[in-house]
């Protein structure tokens, strides 16, 4: 019903804290340090992966009719019980998928900082 809610929620938090980092490692740059690995641009990944996740979700309640452009926009919102049954929802398979992506994310980053470490040990022999 609404179990987009979540990784949106979880995007729109992460988006931000992106925005303000980069900001900061931008600050960092211009006073001459050097930053190897920007956790800006780690976080853009895990942006991307969300907000795309949740875009194909939302749509995907778009075309079964779950979400309507008019008011209350969320048709389980409508009465009190189905609105119960949507909080649930929400809060059991929302979390779950916005823990999952965030799960794979860290996965992708762990394999990607072990690439890069055997590259660099390589290059020292």
């Amino acid at each position: 019903m609404a179990c987009f809610i979540a990784p949106v929620t979880e995007a729109v938090i992460t988006t931000i804290a992106e925005k303000v980092i980069h900001s900061r490692e931008c600050r960092a740059e211009n006073e001459g340090k050097e930053l190897s690995c920007k956790l800006s641009e780690k976080l853009g990944v895990l942006n991307k992966m969300l907000w795309g996740g949740s875009a194909l979700l939302a749509f995907e309640h778009l075309w079964h009719g779950e979400v309507v452009p008019f008011y209350p926009f969320l048709t389980a919102a409508s009465d009190a019980e189905a609105t119960s049954v949507m909080l649930h929802e929400i809060a059991t398979s929302g979390v779950a998928m916005a823990l999952l992506v965030t799960a794979v994310w860290a996965g992708i980053m762990c394999v990607g900082a072990a690439a890069r470490k055997k590259s660099a040990a390589k290059e020292t022999k």
